[in-house]
């Protein structure tokens, strides 16, 4: 591969809020990252957090009610998350207008196709790593995904 191609690459990560990109021509391929040995993500900065004033003394003929506690929001998935091998864009069915390769409530044996990213104009297959049933889809159709992201939960 022709260096001038690799700085070329390595200027558009910079340009770009890509964090990786691999490229494979014929039997040769390179992976530029931003993280070093292609995992992990940039720490985030620590929002500084102050201590709340505190709250002001009432008394105790003018304290109200204790309120009904607030139904707690829905339980995340349970399950082995299908992680996304690389930064792209996920696509549920094989086409435009076809059939998804899986539906919820769906099972699916190890090796089955369930999703499609695509990378670079590449349309890459995804297959379940494990038997099961799927849980739950955790990307829309055509939302772009990063490297390591979950994209199905197969419980």
């Amino acid at each position: 591969m022709d260096i001038r191609k690799v700085k070329k690459l390595i200027e558009l990560l910079e340009e770009s809020n890509i964090s990786e990109i691999e490229i494979q021509e014929g039997e040769e391929s390179v992976r530029i990252s931003r993280h070093p040995n292609g995992v992990g993500y940039p720490s985030a900065p620590v929002p500084q957090s102050y201590a709340p004033a505190p709250a002001p003394v009432t008394p105790p003929s003018a304290q109200p009610t204790p309120a009904t506690p607030e139904p707690s929001a829905p339980a995340e998935p349970q399950g082995h998350a299908v992680a996304s091998p690389m930064v792209g864009t996920f696509y549920r069915a094989p086409a435009p207008g076809a059939k998804p390769f899986v539906e919820i409530g769906q099972n699916v044996k190890k090796g089955d196709p369930i999703c499609i990213v695509e990378a670079m104009k590449m349309m890459n297959q995804i297959e379940a790593d494990t038997d099961g049933v799927i849980e739950a889809v955790l990307v829309e159709d055509g939302e772009p995904v990063e490297f390591d992201q979950p994209m199905l939960i197969i419980a």
